[in-house]
């Protein structure tokens, strides 16, 4: 009897993970047209003259402007949480001609390709010119593949910083910081590597960081002064019942 329940909890097992998979490998679908032709927070820094320029004006979503080249196929995805690939959640999509024209997401895919899979989407281009997509990003932590080569901008929200070495990182190592209307702009001038980390901070973290430090060392002190006076104690303890004379003698 027991041998059976194992045997139809393991085909329930199968049946469920299988259904899963086929789920995942079947949930590719399209990119709407409303997210393709959704409008940015912000107007699109299309006049950068970097290969890749990123903006963040909050820390959950970036603003993206590559240049890009006829027919070139980008592949956008993003490392998950669980070491895995998933496709990068793009919006806002706008492509930019050499002369100045600039047509929505659905435009772009009825002209190049614009096709998602379970890993990634694929944005396929229809001539030279400019790839500009809003997405996701995580606060005081900017991590992307990087889908095109070449110089690289990242322009951080108002009030970040990136001082202090605790709370601050760049990948590749080599990128400039400079400060410029009260926002850090982070440059490469040639990126190579598979992916680039910004890691950054706000003025206030700092204020909070060292409060906690100032809380911690008031735990701390208070609590060697009780431990000391507790030996205090006991020494004189063990003072009136004669107990540390004996232990001289």
């Amino acid at each position: 009897m027991n041998r059976r329940l194992w045997l139809a909890a393991g085909l329930l097992a199968v049946l469920i993970v299988s259904g899963g998979c086929l789920d995942y490998v079947t949930d590719g679908g399209e990119v709407s047209d409303d997210v393709l032709d959704a409008e940015p927070e912000a107007a699109y820094d299309w006049e950068t003259d970097r290969n890749v320029t990123l903006t963040l004006d909050s820390g959950s979503q970036f603003r993206g402007v590559y240049n890009v080249s006829a027919d070139q196929r980008l592949r956008l995805y993003q490392p998950t949480s669980i070491g895995q690939e998933g496709p990068l959640d793009i919006s806002a999509v706008r492509f930019r001609y050499e002369n100045d024209t600039v047509i929505s997401g659905t435009e772009l895919r009825a002209r190049g390709g614009i096709d998602q899979t379970p890993d990634e989407v694929y944005v396929t281009v229809p001539a030279d010119g400019q790839l500009a997509f809003t997405a996701g990003a995580t606060p005081r932590r900017l991590t992307l593949p990087v889908y095109v080569e070449g110089t690289y901008e990242v322009v951080l929200p108002e009030g970040s910083r990136m001082d202090f070495f605790l709370f601050s990182n760049t990948v590749p190592s080599g990128g400039t910081t400079e400060l410029v209307d009260n926002r850090v702009r982070v440059t490469w001038e040639d990126v190579e590597s598979s992916s680039i980390l910004v890691q950054y901070y706000q003025n206030n973290d700092l204020t909070i960081f060292g409060g906690i430090i100032g809380v911690l060392s008031a735990i701390a002190v208070g609590g060697l002064y009780y431990y000391r006076r507790q030996i205090d104690r006991l020494h004189s303890t063990r003072t009136e019942m004669g107990l540390d004379e004996e232990d001289g003698k």
